[in-house]
């Protein structure tokens, strides 16, 4: 089994739900709304520019049929697809990753205080936010993993 780091934390293989040559789908320790997930290349590197060219086209194209399942799975209208680079821009975790947020109308108050919601929460790294469990990723990466079999 192979093991996929983010930044410095390990995948587990159960939070895995989809799988590309060079991108991994991956459902989030700590989400912000129901059906957060994150699209993180295989290769460990802190910056969308230190991708190369397959490794940038992989992740869009990966992102792209991500959001696709997700809209389906939880029935909504829209996505927010966001990739924080740099810790200025509000990155926690120094690898590369795009977060797919499942959108319905009224879900902020405000449409962009989604990204109010992304940066206050400081991602993996908040102590506020409880962790989910295994199980409970697993469980969400079990529902998502049908729409790529």
């Amino acid at each position: 089994m192979t093991v996929y780091r983010f930044g410095p934390h390990i995948i587990h293989e159960c939070q895995i739900f989809f799988k590309s040559k060079l991108t991994i789908g991956v459902v989030n320790l700590k989400p912000i709304a129901l059906g957060h997930v994150l699209v993180i290349p295989k290769r460990n590197t802190p910056r969308l520019a230190d991708l190369d060219k397959d490794e940038s086209i992989d992740l869009m194209l990966s992102a792209q049929q991500i959001g696709n399942a997700v809209e389906k799975h939880y029935n909504c209208s829209s996505l927010t697809m966001t990739i924080q680079d740099g810790p200025q821009a509000g990155q926690t975790v120094p690898h590369v990753h795009m977060h797919i947020i499942p959108r319905k109308k009224g879900d902020w108050e405000n449409n962009d205080d989604v990204y109010e919601e992304l940066d206050k929460k400081k991602g993996v790294d908040n102590e506020d936010r409880q962790p989910r469990t295994l199980e409970e990723m697993k469980q969400e990466a079990d529902e998502l993993r049908v729409y790529f079999s």
